[in-house]
């Protein structure tokens, strides 16, 4: 069976140089994509990766992670848009990098598919009237 998750992996600085993608890849056959990544001057990040791959090879890629120190969570967080507050400005939509938020015309509504959205919450930061909500 095929599984398909969004995962957050912490990296700590010794194991931000290693090659654990391509070994996501070439060792474990997983389709790893990447998100949402960001790397620190202290060398310590975090990559937000949605993982696909067959079952047991999921598990074993995981357990790979785990073995090098890395902490891997559930991506629990999401974006929603509260309509209530919504003036539909649009300026939502210019700044999603995954056009998540669209801009309806002729209407001038907006619309949100959260399944595009890989809550790198630049939304949230940019909403004037904060109708962009992390949600837990």
């Amino acid at each position: 069976m095929t599984v398909s998750k969004k995962v957050v992996l912490r990296l700590n600085a010794k194991i931000v140089d290693q090659p654990i993608i391509y070994s996501l890849i070439k060792d474990y056959g997983l389709i790893p994509n990447i998100l949402k990544a960001e790397i620190n001057p202290q060398k310590e990040g975090y990559l937000v990766v949605e993982i696909q791959g067959e079952d047991l090879q999921y598990a074993a890629g995981l357990e790979f992670l785990n073995s090098l120190g890395v902490t891997i969570d559930a991506l629990n967080e999401k974006v929603v848009r509260n309509e209530a507050k919504c003036i539909e400005c649009g300026h939502c939509t210019g700044v999603c990098p995954t056009h998540a938020l669209t801009l309806n015309r002729p209407e001038m509504t907006i619309s949100f598919d959260g399944e595009k959205c890989v809550v790198c919450e630049i939304c949230v930061k940019s909403c004037p009237v904060k109708a962009m909500e992390l949600y837990f």
